[in-house]
């Protein structure tokens, strides 16, 4: 369900000519300056310390300046050269403390790794070290109650996953890959505090939190290490206004990918897709499940699965393993995947989706995902994402609390449909859904209805959720009673919660105030809620909230940082099929 596109924008020649200039001048040395902008401080730091020795306010004398020299020499010199380095390293986080002595106990081991590039390697290391040890301790809990031993389960898996992120990021770490390694400390962070959250209020979790606590620290300092890089490399590239096609495949994509992703339903039967799902028996296999299972374990490219019309209901998930798939059927409402696993029921919200994707490049196409456990069952999860750089093209997502869940990564939704009630889109990926319908639907009624609640748990995390040229309205079980359930667009589900909603059409269902407390002041100092050139009954802001994280003014220069390209980094990625991807704002 597509709106019509806005025709596109020509404003980028005028501003390419006046960049040109300033281009030339950093190609070339992007790579090696931004590494430099950020840590070199360090270097810079020692070389400064050390001139200063052998400067003068009263300008010496050559001989002056030798028996000032000589004069410095004393054994107790102040701290070497690589004690200073870690220092002016750790000076930014918020953890220094704790970032100071693990960095100077492995310099003290090695001196090598005094050097920038190495120090943010030796940063990540001692997060994921202590990662690991904080697992092993929690190992040796006793879980006694079978809440207790799943929600262990599950920390088996995000510190899993948790581990492996950290080696990308050790192996990754440097100028050109600062972005991706951004995503993966923010993901760690995120898992980290799923892992947390899964267990009930009480002395166990206490125990839990407390051993989690030093990892925390350090995978945020190494994030805060790393954003400076990441915002070093914004800089430049705004500097030198790198051209960038608005409509443009990424570079490792195939022709016959593209002509995929560009054709329509008549054209796309006449591909060759590597299997079919028909559950009458018309193609491979009858279920997606038995179809991913069959997928060559190590499949080169993109594996392209079509899934016939019908209903299947089965819990699918996208593996770790399964890299690239695209997944596309007849329609959102003609392929539909269904589950109706649900919280009251005593599944984890973590466990209850119909649909997950955890492989790197998942993309679905004309796909249906469902939760039919209805609002009384709570929290009911249709589709769970964790896989980075994944895109979802005419889509449907259906269920009430807790519909679509953006856990991880970079996500891109385009001319989907997005029905709930509460918190119906939640998580703390870096998501971008444009050109969407969110349609709000009848909660229970002892119940609000919330459109988001993002769960950024540090400030640094390049996590948040953006709505773009959205329409917001109430689905038919809700329009006619609208009046006796108040509707937000979100609220904070934990300290540093990031929303922003821009070009969008806001119906009268949205309450004035917009947005809701968690409880009572919790994160309103911290979270980060926005609002762009919105229209609609709803979109007036003069009575909105007057939190202090609510951004009263947001300029377009703030709402440009929140488009699909500075954002996802999505020039280099996202794959526009008969939809096209807006880059930049809609005006």
């Amino acid at each position: 369900m597509a709106f019509q596109e806005f025709s596109h924008f020509s404003e980028r020649r005028k501003a390419e000519r006046q960049q040109k200039l300033r281009k030339r001048i950093i190609i070339g040395v992007v790579s090696s300056i931004v590494l430099v902008a950020v840590i070199a401080a360090a270097a810079i730091s020692v070389v400064h310390y050390q001139n200063k020795s052998a400067d003068t306010t009263n300008a010496p004398s050559k001989q002056q300046g030798q028996k000032q020299s000589n004069q410095q020499q004393p054994a107790k010199e102040s701290v070497s050269a690589s004690e200073k380095a870690v220092k002016t390293m750790c000076a930014s986080v918020d953890y220094q403390d704790r970032c100071e002595s693990s960095l100077s106990s492995m310099v003290k081991t090695d001196p090598k790794l005094a050097t920038p590039k190495e120090l943010v390697k030796a940063a990540i290391q001692a997060a994921s070290k202590e990662v690991s040890e904080a697992f092993d301790t929690m190992s040796a809990f006793k879980f006694e109650t079978q809440q207790e031993k799943d929600a262990f389960d599950d920390c088996k898996e995000l510190m899993e996953t948790a581990k492996e992120e950290l080696a990308d990021s050790v192996s990754n770490a440097g100028p050109s890959r600062t972005h991706d390694v951004n995503t993966w400390l923010s993901a760690v962070m995120s898992y980290t505090q799923t892992c947390i959250d899964g267990f009930p209020e009480g002395k166990l979790k206490t125990q839990i939190e407390k051993t989690y606590q030093a990892s925390k620290e350090l995978t945020s300092n190494s994030l805060a290490i790393v954003s400076q890089v990441s915002s070093a490399l914004s800089q430049l590239n705004e500097l030198g206004g790198a051209k960038r096609n608005l409509l443009a495949y990424p570079i490792w994509m195939r022709t016959d990918d593209r002509r995929f992703l560009k054709a329509d339903k008549h054209e796309e039967a006449k591909l060759n897709a590597n299997v079919t799902v028909a559950k009458d028996g018309s193609g491979n296999f009858t279920t997606i499940s038995a179809a991913l299972e069959a997928m060559p374990k190590k499949f080169k490219g993109r594996y392209v699965m079509y899934v016939k019309e019908g209903v299947y209901d089965e819990q699918v998930t996208i593996t770790k393993e399964m890299a690239n798939v695209t997944m596309y059927g007849d329609g959102s409402q003609k392929t539909t995947i269904t589950g109706n696993k649900n919280f009251v029921d005593g599944v984890r919200t973590f466990k209850t989706a119909s649909f997950v994707a955890l492989g790197e490049g998942f993309m679905a196409k004309a796909m249906g995902f469902r939760n039919t456990a209805g609002p009384e069952k709570h929290q009911a999860v249709a589709a769970r994402v964790q896989s980075d750089r994944s895109i979802f093209l005419n889509c449907r997502f259906e269920g009430y609390q807790d519909t679509l869940y953006v856990q991880t990564h970079r996500q891109f939704y385009r001319s989907c449909v997005i029905t709930g009630t509460v918190d119906f889109i939640f998580g703390d990926a870096a998501a971008i859904i444009q050109n969407t319908l969110i349609k709000v639907r009848k909660p229970l009624e002892n119940q609000q209805n919330i459109v988001t609640a993002q769960g950024r748990v540090d400030k640094r995390e390049n996590t948040g959720i953006v709505l773009q040229n959205c329409r917001i309205e109430a689905d038919e079980s809700l329009e006619g009673v609208k009046g006796k359930f108040k509707t937000y667009l979100g609220r904070p589900w934990k300290d540093f919660s990031r929303t922003v909603v821009m070009e969008s059409t806001i119906g009268d269902l949205v309450h004035p105030e917009g947005w809701m407390p968690w409880d009572g002041e919790l994160y309103l100092k911290t979270l980060y809620y926005a609002e762009y050139s919105n229209k609609g009954p709803g979109a007036d802001t003069n009575a909105r909230v007057k939190w202090p994280g609510y951004q009263k003014s947001f300029s377009r220069e703030q709402a440009l940082k929140f488009t699909v390209g500075p954002f996802l980094q999505g020039d280099t990625w996202i794959k526009p099929a008969d939809v096209p991807v807006r880059f930049g704002m809609y005006a």
